[in-house]
């Protein structure tokens, strides 16, 4: 992505930094100096500073630290999701991978990122440092961000009033979803629409920094009716299950329909690869299998659903006013991999559809 053609206008991006640290938000300042596409535009030392400055400011990006006096980042970060939506970026040395219940407690409020700030502060590591926050930064000022307002648990997704429009194929035996950036949140959308009942089994892979799948995984769990849980070499896949992969490891279905966890070479860059796991869905269940493509950067998971596709299974891919980046669905589209094209709050009422004819261990009825 090149930022300095974001939103096609050449301007750099501007950028907010909300920090109570007079030294980390110098040493912010130094960071981005590396890059000529960024511009601070201001910086405030806490929340209520941050959401004064904004209409005069207008920046593209806030990067944010999470704790600081008067009003805090996750506090911030909600009311910026209600009065002006924009990407946040938390910066903070309260989000390291020990500390999920802080990640996705912000991610939940809308935070579209996070990067840990080393625990010994910013100056200890600051070439990596500066690249990942510029790298970050570039990503999330092409962001559009959509606010939608949840309950706790998401209601009962209600089954369509008619088939599902364009598909009329056997009726799917399990699911595979894949996601990338902004896909924790469509996660817990999606998969928080499903009944406790629900017909079949589900893997999901989620590109997530090393040690935050776990973290991802429970707060799922929270949220969910079915249940989310880290798949097991050899085991069965279970109706009324989200499968994650094991941190770092490839997630597929083997010729005896059990799951293979594996630590073979990334594919384009992933691991766990969407690709990988899509496609062994197509091989082994071949017409029964459905694929889901959420929202992402880049085009893993297109290959895997052209696979489901050509095997007659159902592939649905987000639409991109409910992606947050919609380069993987689209890759998907353009590929004619994706028989549906569904906004997210849609996708779990069709799965629901398509499983409607399967009994409790995913088979099909008669």
């Amino acid at each position: 992505m090149n930022s300095q053609l974001q939103n096609g206008s050449g301007r750099k991006i501007r950028l907010l930094l909300v920090d109570d640290s007079p030294l980390s938000i110098e040493i912010i300042r130094r960071m981005l100096a590396t890059s000529p596409e960024i511009e601070i535009v201001g910086a405030a030392g806490n929340g209520r500073e941050a959401l004064e400055l904004i209409p005069k400011i207008l920046p593209d990006v806030i990067v944010t630290d999470l704790h600081m006096p008067t009003m805090d980042g996750l506090a911030m970060t909600r009311e910026v999701m209600a009065r002006h939506p924009l990407p946040i970026l938390v910066l903070s040395v309260s989000v390291q991978a020990d500390q999920t219940h802080n990640i996705f407690r912000i991610l939940e409020a809308g935070a579209l990122d996070i990067l840990a700030k080393p625990r010994g502060g910013l100056a200890a590591d600051f070439g990596i440092t500066a690249h990942d926050l510029i790298q970050k930064i570039r990503i999330l000022a092409g962001v559009k961000v959509i606010r939608r307002h949840r309950p706790a648990l998401e209601p009962i997704a209600e089954k369509p009033a008619s088939p599902l429009p364009g598909f009329t194929g056997t009726r799917p035996r399990i699911i595979g979803i894949g996601a990338s950036t902004g896909g924790p949140q469509a996660l817990q959308k999606l998969l928080g629409g499903l009944p406790a009942d629900f017909a079949l089994p589900i893997l999901c892979v989620q590109h997530i920094a090393h040690g935050f799948l776990q973290g991802l995984v429970q707060w799922l769990a929270g949220g969910c009716r079915i249940a989310v849980r880290i798949a097991e070499q050899g085991a069965l896949p279970l109706s009324g299950v989200a499968y994650f992969p094991p941190d770092d490891r490839h997630l597929e279905i083997d010729d005896s329909g059990r799951f293979r966890c594996s630590a073979s070479v990334p594919l384009a860059g992933h691991r766990p690869s969407v690709d990988i796991a899509l496609s062994s869905l197509a091989r082994y269940h071949r017409d029964s299998a459905a694929g889901v493509l959420l929202t992402g950067m880049g085009q893993d998971g297109a290959q895997g659903m052209q696979d489901i596709a050509r095997a007659g299974g159902l592939t649905i891919a987000q639409d991109e006013e409910t992606s947050v980046v919609f380069g993987m669905p689209r890759r998907a589209i353009e590929l004619g991999a994706a028989r549906l094209v569904l906004p997210i709050e849609q996708i779990a009422p069709a799965l629901i559809e398509a499983a409607s004819s399967a009994d409790c261990n995913g088979v099909t009825r008669s």
